[in-house]
């Protein structure tokens, strides 16, 4: 880019790596295996514990061994299986402690690419785009659709994400994410409405606009701390109800 050359549109609008199986015939064996396995662990298909063999995965998912290896390999980098030579892949089990651990990291990362955003300014295309999503998710509440209200959630937070200008800090938080999505499934149908997050929301929205990089991260750090504080609660009845406590 040369000087005085206009700075290209930033992404509004952004995704979490929630598990799909969406072209997945058209990707090459490598990724195919990646994102396959991971699909099955992160929805419950392979359940927490299951240990296979690479050659019983290769036939799993009707690849020869070398692409699944890879694939091992990477979810091990992410925390969702564990390789013991010799012994197999297991799926790696999410404790109550280890869903705290991984909120701790997660949240602490999502406050810095808000501050970050806000810091950088929103154009007002990128706010009303996030006005919208705000909207939705009211919109949600009010319907009692938890399910819906979570997934414009997951893209309120992305936007927001990919608005801070930091890849790097993009690729962890996306990493993290992918960690304790298995356990906000266990959660979902204990959820209460969701109005805290809501004006909660909004609070943040308005730093963000205002380009208050402090209030930004004050509003947002209050947001995680209380968000997590009750997931952590809503994991620990449904680890309970299922005698994994």
């Amino acid at each position: 880019m040369r000087p005085g050359d206009p700075m290209p549109p930033r992404r509004v609008r952004a995704s979490r790596p929630v598990p799909s199986l969406q072209g997945l015939t058209e990707m090459p064996a490598r990724d195919r295996a990646y994102h396959d396995l991971r699909y099955r662990i992160l929805t419950g298909r392979l359940a927490p514990g299951t240990t296979l063999l690479e050659t019983e995965l290769a036939a799993l998912l009707s690849l020869s061994r070398t692409p699944v290896r890879e694939a091992v390999i990477k979810l091990e980098e992410e925390g969702l299986v564990e390789v013991r030579p010799r012994h197999g892949v297991t799926v790696k089990a999410l404790s109550l402690q280890d869903f705290g651990h991984i909120l701790n990291v997660f949240s602490a990362l999502e406050v810095r690419a808000v501050e970050l955003a806000a810091a950088r300014g929103l154009t007002e295309p990128e706010a009303q785009a996030l006005t919208r999503m705000l909207d939705q998710m009211e919109a949600a509440t009010a319907a009692g659709d938890i399910t819906r209200w979570s997934d414009i959630d997951d893209e309120f937070h992305a936007a927001i994400v990919a608005l801070c200008g930091n890849q790097r800090l993009q690729d962890a938080i996306s990493a993290f994410w992918g960690q304790q999505y298995r356990a906000r499934l266990m959660i979902l149908p204990l959820r209460p409405l969701p109005e805290d997050s809501d004006r909660e929301h909004r609070l943040i929205l308005a730093a963000l606009r205002a380009g208050d990089r402090g209030l930004a991260r004050e509003r947002h750090s209050a947001h995680r701390d209380r968000a997590d504080a009750q997931q952590m609660e809503l994991l620990r009845r449904s680890l309970g109800a299922n005698g994994l406590a």
